[in-house]
């Protein structure tokens, strides 16, 4: 079960990208009229790295299989070129490799780079068979880093920082597969990709934010979902419900969670105007969990009552990290979301229940916030964690925070960015998100200047990067072609979505800060029914 979590967590774009890549055949074009001849590039190295070495393979396609935790498998891969180019940077001892894989033939013109998830800083191989079955020459590069729950880079012989393999994770590398992917295609092709794209969710997002805030001249379109970005915030927040479960010593099960959950969901589901299953909008859902304080719930065959203690966890969880003083650190998980996600529990050797905290924000607090792997992340106290929380915004926020609000370059460059985030994200808080898009808007101009490169869609009910097929559906990069090729700007993103009932049901995703209302008649599991309309509240 919690490798499942895991591999749930990180999977973001690779498990899943065929659902939004659009076919190879929805332009009509095809830019190779005859098989590439799969041969060793000439390529330029990026400025301040050299290339190391590159090789061209042959590769037959067929079945891919995904590496690493993620794993998964792609089948009907056509044949393809696999152009393998090493970067160093003098004095840093990196290995960072880029792979790009070359349509033998019904290459698309175009050109996308891949994202990775958690600390994978690229894709495991899923995601690159996918876009080629697409028709796209796709990069993306391991930034000479690990898997996605590898961090035995995180700190060098002497204990310090990797600041250089920290740098890579974060944008150098992935800019550099943008510079490398695109000349490797170049000189494959013996011509440019007509359109380049980076799609990515979770730390794919996060490195697609990236690419707009510091390289806005690298891609067409930017879909960056469920984004990691606040990097450095975030990490330490999501760590928040186990420091809570610690300090007050009381460890609700998963079906007590549970419980808190759909008890949340069936109170604020009706704020949209139709009880369809779904809560359009978890902020403005004010449930009070002390509401369920007495009640019995069945679990594993066993009768537990909820206590005030355990309601007065779930509180704290839902309304987010704040200091001593009671200022607000960072949001909560959003209510709605599963609380077993962040807030995990495992059996001790007496039969209690203990913490099991989400490994990517554990490893973010150990290894490079206390630069111990063995830290034992249970003893944080509250006062401890709010000098977590700040001593990770002073060391890393210049460098991975991923945070900046102006997104001018990249408005002037013509560059398009679509998100999509699911408003029950149990990982990533949704509103970190969405106070970034106000930021950019209060930097920009407003809603509108910023909606005419920059288009934010909550899903409803959603999960970590559920839209990628583990929790309904989206397709994202057909949206964001449409709208860098044909000027298209997406008004709303089709989406179909997992109510609380386990049901499919359709629904036009509102570019934020629109939501959805159901218009009072009509089928609840149509997109039909509902219009996209202001919050009442905002």
């Amino acid at each position: 079960m919690r490798r499942r979590l895991l591999i749930a967590a990180a999977a973001g774009v690779p498990l899943a990208a065929a659902v939004y890549l659009p076919t190879a055949s929805a332009e009509g074009e095809t830019s190779a009229s005859k098989p590439l001849t799969c041969r060793t590039v000439t390529v330029k190295a990026p400025a301040g790295s050299v290339v190391e070495s590159v090789t061209a393979v042959r590769q037959a396609g067929g079945t891919i299989k995904g590496t690493g935790l993620l794993g998964g498998e792609v089948n009907g891969v056509p044949a393809f070129c696999e152009v393998t180019v090493t970067l160093t940077h003098p004095g840093d001892g990196d290995h960072a490799k880029i792979r790009t894989w070359l349509p033998e033939t019904g290459w698309n013109g175009r050109f996308q780079a891949l994202g990775g998830s958690a600390y994978l800083a690229g894709d495991n191989g899923v995601g690159l068979g996918n876009a080629v079955k697409n028709g796209y020459a796709v990069t993306t590069t391991d930034a000479g880093v690990g898997d996605a729950l590898d961090v035995s880079w995180a700190l060098n012989a002497d204990g310090k920082t990797n600041k250089a393999l920290l740098e890579n994770f974060a944008s150098r590398s992935q800019h550099e597969a943008a510079v490398i992917g695109k000349a490797v295609v170049a000189s494959a092709y013996d011509k440019r990709a007509s359109y380049s794209y980076f799609t990515g969710c979770s730390t794919g997002g996060r490195q697609g934010y990236a690419e707009a805030q510091m390289y806005p001249n690298d891609y067409d379109g930017i879909l960056a979902d469920a984004p990691a970005i606040s990097w450095d915030e975030f990490e330490v927040a999501t760590l928040w419900p186990q420091v809570v479960m610690n300090n007050e010593k009381t460890y609700p099960t998963g079906c007590e969670l549970d419980a808190f959950t759909t008890a949340a969901i069936k109170a604020c589901d009706k704020l949209d105007g139709a009880q369809d299953g779904l809560v359009n909008d978890p902020s403005q859902c004010d449930f009070d969990p002390r509401q369920l304080i007495g009640t019995k719930v069945e679990c594993n065959g066993k009768e537990l009552t909820i206590s005030a203690a355990d309601a007065a966890v779930v509180r704290k969880i839902w309304d987010g990290p704040r200091t001593a003083s009671g200022k607000k650190l960072w949001s909560g998980v959003p209510v709605g979301a599963d609380l077993k996600g962040l807030a995990g529990t495992v059996e001790a050797e007496d039969g209690t229940l203990k913490g099991n905290p989400f490994p990517v924000p554990a490893v973010w607090v150990s290894s490079w916030l206390k630069k111990d792997p063995s830290f034992d992340v249970s003893t944080i106290t509250y006062s401890q964690f709010t000098e977590l929380f700040r001593q990770s915004q002073a060391e890393y926020d210049e460098i991975i925070g991923t945070d900046n609000p102006d997104l001018s370059a990249f408005r002037q460059s013509g560059g398009k960015l679509l998100t999509w985030h699911g408003s029950a994200d149990e990982y990533i808080p949704t509103q970190g998100t969405v106070a970034y898009r106000e930021q950019v808007e209060q930097k920009l101009g407003g809603t509108e200047k910023v909606d005419d490169f920059y288009r934010l869609f909550l899903a409803p009910g959603t999960s970590h990067c559920g839209l990628n097929g583990q929790d309904g559906s989206a397709n994202g990069l057909a949206a964001l072609t449409a709208w860098v090729e044909h000027g298209k700007a997406p008004k709303t993103l089709p989406a179909t979505l997992i109510n609380a009932d386990g049901k499919q049901v359709e629904r036009n995703l509102c570019s934020y800060p629109e939501v959805s209302r159901y218009k009072g008649y009509g089928d609840l599991d149509a997109a039909s029914s509902f219009r996209c309309v202001l919050p009442s509240r905002h």
